[in-house]
């Protein structure tokens, strides 16, 4: 059961990681819109409980989504269901990532907050140490890395020199431009 906790910490950690690069991305490339920049100092003035509303309300708003993204695999519509809940999992952890580093601070100041927060983040933190200490994870560390050095690899092998007697060794590619030098003089 550690292992299960772990994973799925590992997997939260990524998509909130993942949410928070997203989100900084996204106010680096909007950082000019007044706007969002007036939105996020209104947050970090929040008052304390204020805060924390604005901080689970997202979370709040995108489960039933979920429960609507669950509803769409078991009718059959799994593609559907499956791309609608990874999005709202990565749309809601970009959000909240987002809203966590801007709320952390006042959110601190609530008591019972604080104490949760300490604790989850040491049982966390425990769990996570216990997985990268096993085995298991560090051959599939090595799997992994070894993966990424091969597709790296592949990538910038050379390529073939053009075939000879065509100018990209494309013999589609041929045909597909014959088809287009066709298709414009019909439409003259």
């Amino acid at each position: 059961m550690v292992y299960l906790a772990a994973l799925v910490l590992l997997l939260e950690e990524w998509c909130w990681n993942a949410g928070l690069r997203l989100c900084r991305a996204i106010a680096r490339c909007f950082a000019r819109w007044p706007l969002l920049a007036a939105l996020e100092r209104r947050v970090r003035a929040l008052p304390p409980y204020a805060a924390l509303c604005a901080f689970v309300l997202p979370g709040l708003l995108l489960f039933p989504v979920k429960l609507l993204a669950l509803w769409a695999i078991a009718k059959g519509h799994a593609a559907s269901g499956v791309a609608c809940f990874v999005a709202a999992k990565l749309g809601g952890a970009a959000v909240v990532a987002r809203l966590y580093a801007l709320t952390l601070p006042t959110l601190l100041a609530v008591g019972w907050f604080a104490r949760c927060h300490g604790s989850f983040m040491r049982i966390k933190n425990r769990c996570i140490a216990y997985l990268r200490a096993s085995r298991a994870y560090a051959g599939t560390t090595r799997a992994l890395r070894a993966a990424r050095l091969n597709w790296r690899r592949w990538r910038r092998r050379p390529r073939p020199g053009p075939a000879f007697g065509s100018r990209d060794g494309s013999h589609v590619a041929r045909v597909l431009r014959r088809f287009i030098v066709q298709w414009r003089a019909r439409r003259r």
